[in-house]
């Protein structure tokens, strides 16, 4: 899934955080964006090993993906976390997250 534009990523960025207030609240909106789109689970490289990534979680500071490989689970920060290709459906609004914090 090739990018999108800065134009489309500030329309996606718009109408997550329409209604907030500060940082906290802009990054909740763009979560629920997120959560909303994204087909999960999903399969990506991490550090040159498979894994598979089962949901999204919003975290104090940031927003994670939940990444499994047989019983062991890691939190990998959105915003470190490679993405296959193709993409799976609904990644443009990673790309809206990723643009918003400057990434």
């Amino acid at each position: 899934m090739a990018s999108k534009g800065s134009a489309a990523l500030e329309a996606m960025i718009e109408e997550a955080t329409v209604d907030t207030d500060d940082y906290d609240d802009e990054r909740a909106g763009l979560f629920n964006m997120i959560g909303e789109h994204l087909a999960v689970p999903f399969t990506t490289t991490v550090l040159g090993v498979e894994v598979t990534v089962r949901k999204i979680e919003l975290a104090a500071d940031s927003i994670v993906a939940v990444c499994a490989r047989g019983h062991h689970r890691q939190k990998i920060d959105l915003l470190d976390l490679p993405l296959p290709a193709p993409a799976p459906d609904g990644a443009a609004f990673i790309d809206a997250y990723r643009h918003w914090a400057g990434r």
